[in-house]
């Protein structure tokens, strides 16, 4: 699932909660969501955990292979 529809699934507020556990603003969250801001290696892992795999490190990066080569299905 893409960040973006994960954010727009939460309760009202739930965007800045969602933003406070990954220790950044709600704009910045918004900035991310929109691919306005890149995300991090670290952060996706964080991403990945905080939505408990709904949102994974795959629908993050179009580079994850390169990143993350173990994840690849063989």
């Amino acid at each position: 699932m893409r960040l973006k529809e994960y954010l727009d699934s939460l309760e009202p507020g739930g965007h800045k909660v969602f933003a406070k556990k990954l220790r950044v603003s709600p704009s910045f969250l918004s900035q991310m969501a929109s691919g306005t801001a890149s995300i991090s290696p670290a952060r996706c892992v964080e991403i990945e955990l905080i939505t408990e795999g709904t949102v994974t490190r795959r629908d993050l990066r179009i580079d994850w292979v390169s990143i993350w080569p173990e994840l690849q299905v063989a």
